[in-house]
């Protein structure tokens, strides 16, 4: 029996260790070993291949009230991923399975993935879509910007539509559907890589790089009749900028506000929704599980969009486990890519 139990898989596993002030860092993650878990009736063991980092998570880090619960100290950090069926007392489930759902930082996870909330549980990995493309624009954040631009967003052919955080995983999606719905689409993004990307690959009409230029003026030259649609993924003062240049009737999809994620106090909000008075504008926050009667149509579209060619993304793929909360901190810098994943 000692044989057995010392040549036995553990499973590593990136612990909560203490909720952040300000900035998330690798301090506020331990690392920590136990055995792999066994599994009861109706559970199914998975060994965790690949994690995805969104920046929602770091909202799930505090102790405060949100659409859902706060990670708890001393428990796995919760992440969206890809595992593999190891063992299964389901059905639904066989060994070599490939599944996605919200898993965590761990190297091995166990649940009842057939009694999990429709479409916040767990589903199959078709065999004929590669995993980025799964991670990425047909995943979360792909539907998320599907229903955004289009059932909060609408945009209509010729409107000028605006994406904030363009060239991440969900913007650079929202806005090329905007580009495909025949609109004029503006992005905001930082850096002239990330800005060449959004021109040349996505093809959007003009892009704003806010680390080397004015938002406020250059929203109103590239915009001069005002913003129809704005999918928001920053906030702070690039909201601010983009409230001052809103068309009659604009349509606002907050989908996230990246900016103040990581601030240890809140800053103050905008000091001028006075506009949407002014523009007769709506604002409308964007969460998918809102939406989740619209994901096999959003799945469907998608897909058929990247396989034409008409949506182009970008997977910034990291490896090993003993890198996952450095590779969390890159969406923070802005060092990543397009969809920030990890290989363990």
């Amino acid at each position: 029996m000692a044989g057995q139990s010392e040549t036995a898989p553990r499973n590593r596993q990136w612990l909560l260790a203490r909720r952040p002030v300000g900035m998330v860092s690798e301090s506020d993650f331990e690392l920590a070993e136990q055995p792999v878990p066994g599994i009861g009736p109706g559970e199914v063991l998975g060994r965790v291949r690949y994690v995805s980092f969104e920046p929602a998570m770091r909202g799930w880090m505090d102790d405060r009230e949100s659409y859902v619960a706060p990670v708890e100290l001393g428990a796995p950090m919760r992440a969206p991923g890809l595992a593999e069926v190891v063992a299964s007392n389901d059905p639904a489930y066989a060994v070599g399975d490939l599944v996605f759902g919200m898993l965590s930082w761990s190297e091995y996870v166990t649940g009842h993935w057939s009694s999990e909330v429709a479409g916040r549980g767990y589903r199959q990995v078709p065999g004929d879509v590669p995993v980025e493309m799964l991670l990425g624009p047909l995943g979360s954040t792909g539907m998320t910007a599907y229903v955004g631009m289009l059932d909060i967003g609408r945009p209509q052919p010729g409107q000028t539509v605006v994406v904030s955080g363009a060239a991440g995983a969900t913007g650079s999606v929202a806005a090329q559907i905007a580009r495909i719905k025949g609109c004029r689409v503006v992005g905001i993004a930082g850096g002239a890589e990330k800005c060449r990307w959004l021109l040349d690959e996505a093809r959007l009409d003009e892009v704003i790089d806010y680390k080397n230029s004015d938002v406020r003026s250059r929203l109103r030259e590239a915009c001069p009749d005002g913003v129809d649609v704005y999918f928001e993924n920053v906030g702070g003062t690039t909201l601010e900028a983009v409230l001052d240049n809103l068309a009659i009737g604009a349509r606002i999809a907050l989908c996230g506000l990246i900016s103040g994620y990581n601030d240890a106090q809140a800053s103050p909000g905008p000091r001028n929704l006075f506009q949407l008075i002014v523009r007769r504008a709506s604002i409308r926050g964007l969460l998918l599980w809102d939406f989740l009667d619209r994901v096999p149509e959003a799945g469907a579209d998608l897909r058929r969009w990247v396989e034409a060619g008409e949506i182009a993304y970008r997977v910034d793929m990291q490896e090993g486990f003993e890198n996952i909360p450095r590779t969390f901190l890159r969406l923070f810098s802005g060092a990543n890519e397009g969809k920030q994943l990890l290989r363990l």
